[in-house]
């Protein structure tokens, strides 16, 4: 090879080379890796490319605020659920058909959420130890809930008033109602919608790896057992009595 033809070394790597190298030297997924790059891109571009040394708290919460309202991984279909099944945080899908609904509810929400604020009752409780590391984080826009309750409560555990997140039994009643409105009569709860979301999933071909991903099992043994539910006249096969 020829002197020339050496690579020049630069002797300040760019901001996501950077990125990378500090990743790597954690011995960290590669996954991992492309995750950081992908959200250290975007946040840059979000800010007309500017380099995150001249921004600071400011472009950080407009950023997220971006994310909540106008986002939310609505572009990938994407939705983050928090402290799951073994309190670990999965992505799962998102349906087209809710995009648009969903935009306006946050809308709604975001809107209440200024209100609390203005009236001394905003804010969410943060797990962990996030709410001594970011003191501020509780009152922002893109750590709210979804899904708040409809009106303020006190924390039986810190005394504070605040909104919290919708209580599961108003879900369960709504899903009752629905149930009795559509004339179904079978037993069914919140939990028939992951059995039904899953049974699907498998249904239409999707790997099985990916719908343990999806539904957040920790061994694939798990979810195989929706295939046994699948195995139930999966051939389509038809009654004699059918024909009598």
């Amino acid at each position: 090879m020829n002197r020339n033809d050496v690579p020049a070394v630069p002797d300040k790597p760019k901001l996501l080379d950077r990125v990378c190298l500090a990743v790597r030297v954690r011995h960290m997924a590669r996954s991992t890796e492309k995750a950081y790059v992908y959200w250290c891109r975007r946040y840059i571009l979000y800010h007309n490319k500017r380099h995150p040394l001249d921004m600071g708290k400011p472009e950080v919460e407009a950023f997220l605020t971006h994310l909540a309202v106008d986002q939310l991984d609505f572009g990938r279909l994407q939705v983050m659920i928090r402290q799951a099944k073994g309190q670990k945080d999965r992505a799962t899908i998102l349906p087209k058909s809710i995009v648009e609904r969903l935009k306006d509810h946050l809308g709604n929400v975001r809107r209440c959420h200024e209100r609390a604020m203005r009236e001394g009752y905003g804010g969410v409780e943060l797990p962990d130890a996030l709410a001594r590391k970011y003191p501020n984080a509780p009152f922002e826009w893109g750590w709210q809930y979804v899904f708040p309750a409809a009106n303020p409560s006190i924390d039986p555990r810190s005394g504070i008033r605040r909104r919290h997140h919708l209580d599961r039994s108003t879900v369960q009643r709504a899903v009752r109602k629905a149930m009795g409105e559509a004339g179904v009569h079978k037993h069914a709860g919140l939990h028939t919608f992951r059995h039904s979301f899953a049974t699907r999933l498998l249904e239409q071909g999707t790997d099985i790896r990916t719908v343990q991903e999806l539904l957040g099992h920790n061994d694939v043994k798990t979810t195989q057992i929706y295939t046994h539910v699948l195995s139930q006249n999966a051939w389509a096969i038809r009654s004699p009595a059918d024909d009598v």
